[in-house]
């Protein structure tokens, strides 16, 4: 199956997303033009200082004028670079603070996706997203958009300039200006697309890049390195294929820009000429205004050049604020029913059936019922639809029909971050996050005390702490002291404890589990779920034994259900299961 990328903005959404940003700070925003309108105008005052300079020299004018008009000069130009740097210093500081918060409410929304949608995404497609579409966007925010705001308010002021002269300048000016629109709309046409499709390739690369990574000890033993080098250079390939053809399309769009300036210089020196030679303005008017021309070829190329830049921020700003987005209309109120069903510590599936994309049905018209306190095991052979029904319960996946209430929530419908205060998941893969133990711990309860924090491990009988020499601040995951597969176990069952929600869900928990710490682990799960509802899906019968209700899944459906001693009475598949459980140990 190919990876389904997650949402993304188009430019108009992002274009006001990105104003509605900026808007939060108005006054900072307000000063900022200001101070780029200012700098603007001094820069303004350098030609026409020029051109009275001219018509000075002309008529044989005092000396002692030009030497003022020299300072004059001196004066606006310092003035226009400091008003510049501390206008362009404002907008970078408005923004950089903007894509801070932007980069949270990314990754922010990223983790509360519902898990399906990211496994088809893929992590690469988020990582890029909170990595490199953030650094494209920061690389435009403090090295293109100051200097393109600055060149933008300098071309204003100039053609306005150019009008105070003599408004025939403006018009000469403007004949450029057909071209040059010309060129950035072939530009953006054919460009925009291309930077889009630069940043997902760039996401695949990640991807297979990450995949690589984390496979390797799988990829070394199968003798597959060549090929997955194959797969990374391939993805590698794609990505600056893409980038090229921009690169391509840039270097036409500033021999096109050059033909421009040409033609428009062309045009002012022959209407100054022209009006001279007629009386209508004196040669340091003349002067003054070829000048101002000559000044807007640096901003006219940086403010259409920049456009490539910021076409790649665009691009990336719309990815992110495409996964912010989605949230925001997910989160809008569900037309789906919401009435209350059960207990606020009970779990209700009606009639619930979901199939994975391209295969049978996972779940087929399961109903059950958790009562509050009530501790229930599935059990199946692999394949039977256990997890899947664990990820209904956890709302990770919406069912294609009927409905799972969970704590008296619909799973499907209700906000994740109210579902999860009433229930969670600890699963076979246990993930060790690099920090220190409390740190890991503090995960489950942030306010979390060293005693409280203490007495959860005691309670899962995790006493290889005290032998650690930092104790709680010993540091795990990777780079730090690495946990075994039992004591991460431990550290998953204890931060269940700290969360204290009352519902959990056991996903065999405890199925990697040697031999030897089978029982170790069995009486920490008991701690852990203590005084809970919970649903265990039982890797080891033994664990099904203990609970109130054993439910037998095959093939997405409850086939069984009952205590432990009435399905063994009964005969069924759970007494099957369990004689050759038995049978297996005395063999062992």
């Amino acid at each position: 199956m190919s990876a389904e990328i997650l949402p993304i903005a188009t430019p108009r959404q992002t274009r006001k997303a990105m104003w509605r940003l900026l808007a939060q700070r108005p006054g900072r925003l307000a000063l900022t033009i200001l101070v780029l309108l200012a700098a603007s105008c001094c820069g303004l005052a350098a030609p026409a200082i020029l051109g009275v300079m001219v018509n000075i020299a002309a008529s044989g004018g005092d000396v002692m004028s030009l030497l003022w008009l020299a300072i004059g000069l001196l004066v606006a130009g310092g003035l226009g670079a400091l008003l510049g740097v501390l206008g362009q210093n404002l907008l970078a500081r408005i923004c950089e603070e903007a894509l801070a918060g932007l980069r949270e409410e990314v990754f922010a929304a990223a983790v509360r996706k519902p898990l399906n949608q990211l496994e088809k995404a893929g992590i690469g497609d988020v990582v890029a997203r909170v990595s490199g579409d953030v650094e494209a966007v920061s690389e435009a925010i403090s090295g293109v958009l100051p200097a393109f705001t600055s060149a933008a308010f300098t071309i204003g002021v100039t053609l306005l300039g150019l009008g105070v002269i003599d408004w025939r300048f403006a018009v000469a000016v403007l004949i450029a200006a057909p071209l040059q629109v010309f060129t950035l709309r072939w530009f953006l046409q054919r460009t925009a697309p291309i930077y889009r499709t630069v940043r997902i390739t760039e996401a695949n690369r990640t991807e297979q890049i990450i995949e690589t990574v984390h496979g390797s000890p799988s990829i070394l033993a199968l003798g597959l390195g060549s090929r997955h080098a194959h797969l990374v250079a391939a993805a590698s390939r794609e990505n600056i294929g893409h980038a090229l053809r921009g690169v391509g399309y840039l270097t036409r769009f500033y021999n096109r820009l050059n033909l421009a300036e040409l033609i428009g210089l062309s045009a002012v020196l022959v209407v100054g000429f022209w009006l001279h030679s007629e009386g209508a303005v004196t040669i340091g008017a003349a002067t003054a205004a070829a000048l101002y021309f000559y000044r807007l070829f640096d901003p006219i190329g940086l403010v259409l050049g920049q456009f490539d830049e910021l076409q790649k921020a665009a691009a990336g700003l719309g990815r992110m604020f495409g996964l912010t987005m989605s949230e925001q209309s997910s989160a809008a109120p569900s037309t789906a029913s919401t009435t209350p069903a059960g207990p606020e510590s009970g779990i209700v599936l009606e009639n619930v059936t979901f199939a994975y994309p391209g295969q049978r049905p996972a779940l087929c018209g399961v109903s059950l019922i958790v009562r509050s306190g009530e501790r229930v095991a599935i059990v199946g052979t692999s394949g039977a639809g256990k997890t899947t029904l664990a990820k209904v319960i956890m709302g990770l996946e919406h069912p294609h029909s009927g409905t799972a209430w969970v704590g008296g929530l619909d799973s499907a419908a209700a906000d994740p971050a109210e579902l999860h205060d009433r229930i969670a998941m600890v699963s076979q893969e246990v993930h060790v996050f690099s920090g220190t133990l409390a740190e890991d711990l503090r995960l489950a309860k942030p306010d979390a005390s060293a005693h409280e924090l203490s007495h959860a491990l005691q309670a899962v009988g995790a006493d290889w702490v005290v032998a650690l020499d930092d104790g709680l601040e010993t540091y795990v995951g990777a780079g730090g002291h690495q946990l075994t597969t039992e004591q991460a176990q431990q550290l998953a069952l204890a931060r269940l404890m700290l969360k204290d929600p009352p519902i959990a869900v056991l996903d065999e928990a405890t199925a990697e589990a040697g031999t030897g710490s089978a029982t170790m682990l069995d009486q920490a799960a008991e701690a852990a779920l203590a005084g809970r509802t919970s649903v265990v899906i039982a890797h080891r019968l033994p664990q099904a034994a203990s609970a109130d209700t054993v439910v037998v899944m095959e093939q997405g459906r409850i086939v069984e259900s009952g205590s432990h001693q009435e399905l063994l009475l009964d005969g069924g598949r759970y007494a099957h299961l369990w004689e050759a459980w038995n049978s297996s140990l005395s063999r062992s």
